[in-house]
């Protein structure tokens, strides 16, 4: 259905078009389809020729795998990463290259990360003059907080204290 909603009957042409389905005993299945191009009768409508559209849950516009087939190679990528999610998936019967498996992962949307309320920040030493330690913790909206802890196994220069405004900073490694 092009952009002003029109329903069209009028057929402009056709075109084939082949997708990878799921296994079946072993072997690929290939589906071969038979796409339609409509004419929009509107006289106003910026979009002249259009589709046939099969829903995005079946199959997505110019995709060359189906829904389902592509939903696994997704799950594979993730549970396996590249080289060895390609090596699994040809065995399974359905030959996928390890690019391939990666541009999958990247293509699903990630929820946007919520940024943090409050940052606290916290230095100790484990052993006096020779081995600090800094911890981050980010709290987000929820009250969820995630630590982060750094280590910094060189001794600051002595006779420096990070809480005097004072204090130049620490010179290179002593």
């Amino acid at each position: 259905m092009p952009h002003c909603g029109t329903v069209s009957r009028r057929v402009h042409s056709r075109y084939p078009r082949m997708l990878a389905d799921l296994p079946c005993a072993g072997g690929g299945i290939e589906l071969h389809l038979t796409v339609r191009r409509f004419v929009c009768s509107a006289g106003n409508c910026r979009q002249k020729i259009f589709a046939e559209r099969f829903g995005g849950d079946v199959i997505r516009p110019m995709a060359r795998r189906t829904a389902r087939l592509d939903c696994l190679v997704h799950h594979l990528a993730l549970a396996l990463g590249g080289r060895p999610a390609a090596r699994f998936a040809d065995r399974l019967g359905f030959p996928v290259s390890n690019d391939t498996l990666l541009r999958t992962v990247r293509r699903y949307d990630r929820p946007a990360p919520i940024p943090p309320n409050v940052i606290g920040i916290d230095d100790w030493a484990w052993r006096r003059n020779h081995r600090y330690g800094t911890i981050i913790a980010i709290l987000n909206a929820e009250g969820q907080s995630h630590c982060c802890p750094t280590g910094n196994r060189r001794a600051p220069r002595p006779g420096y204290s990070p809480n005097s405004p004072a204090s130049p900073p620490p010179a290179g490694p002593t």
